[in-house]
This record gives C-alpha cells, structure tokens and sequence, in this order.
C-alpha cells in the first residue's frame, strides 16, 4: 500500500514541473510523472521506487543539487539515490546530447534494481509516447528531439540492449515491444 509519503511526493512534484510541459505537446508534465509511477507500481515498485518515479525528473529539470537535497530531506536517502540514478545530466549547461546519452547507457549497466526499474518506467513511457506522438505527427516529430530521428532510435535501441544486459525483466520485455513497434512503424514509412 502507498503510504502518505506517496500523496506528499505528488503533491511536490506537481508543484515543481507546475510550468512544464512535455516537449511539442503540451501535455502537463506531471501526466508523464504519473505514467511513469504507474508503470514502476504496474511492475513491483515499492513505495521508495514509486516516489522516485514522480521525482525522477526534479533534479535535472528543476534545480540540481538543491532539488537533490530537498528530495533527500523530505523523503530519505533511498529515494534521493534512486532520483539521482535516473538522472540523466544536474548540471548547466548540460554536455553534448550524445555524449549525456552514452554516459547514462553505460550508467544503466551498473545501476541497482531500483534505478533500473524507475528508468526503465521512465524509457518505456516515453517509447509509448514517441510511438503515439509519430503516429500523428509523422516525420515532424522528430523536430522537437536534439537526436532528431537517427539519433532517438539509436537511443531508445541502446538502452533496451543495456537494459538487457543487465538481465531479463517483464519491463525490459515490454520496453523492446514498443521500441521495435516504433523503428517497424518508422521503417515503414522510409519506404
């Protein structure tokens, strides 16, 4: 059961993305933070991993180190761990696109369960959402991603080959269904 630690992780992340939204959508932000937490729980999360997964975002879009503290303050060592996992760059400027997402891939390689869980969540969300978006939009959707299309395919390829490697998982499973969907879709229409 989730505790009210969750109600008050929620509430805090709503209230930090509360301007943001997803990128090209509109969307409000806190709709991916639920998708992701609700993936996580859908797969095993414990609480700690479930609040982790509405903050896995806060440190690298709202306010690095003193987001990271905040969060460890509020909701403990653990969560503060399993945030700063999933966290892809904390500082500004961030590095070269490609280069943050070559350190995260090999990042993933080492991570606990915990991390790998929450970004896994997190990776798959996104997949669903790239592949809805695509559907859509078609080719102009590649326009709001700095990888642009080459690049996001070889991303979201490279992490289920990472994910993998650190073995077998339903989420993993699932992660690679909708990756392959989408470069099926994708290859498709090249054609």
């Amino acid at each position: 059961m989730l505790s009210e630690r969750f109600t008050q992780a929620l509430i805090y992340a709503t209230q930090l993305h509360a301007n943001q939204v997803r990128k090209g959508s509109g969307v409000p932000y806190v709709a991916h933070l639920l998708g992701v937490a609700s993936i996580a729980l859908e797969y095993g999360a414990n609480e700690d991993e479930a609040i982790a997964a509405l903050l896995h975002d806060a440190v690298e879009d709202q306010g690095g180190a003193a987001t990271r503290e905040e969060i460890r303050r509020r909701f403990g060592d653990n969560v503060a761990a399993i945030v700063d996992g999933c966290t892809d760059a904390d500082t500004t400027p961030k590095p070269p696109w490609r280069e943050r997402k070559e350190a995260y891939i090999a990042h993933v390689l080492s991570a606990s369960s915990s991390v790998l869980l929450v970004s896994a969540a997190d990776k798959l969300h996104n997949a669903q959402s790239i592949l809805k978006d695509y559907r859509i939009l078609g080719e102009s959707l590649w326009q709001r991603f700095q990888g642009g299309k080459a690049g996001t395919l070889w991303y979201y390829r490279a992490l289920v080959n990472a994910f993998y490697q650190t073995g077998s998982s339903p989420i993993c499973a699932e992660l690679e269904r909708v990756v392959s969907e989408l470069e099926r879709v994708v290859a498709k229409d090249d054609r």
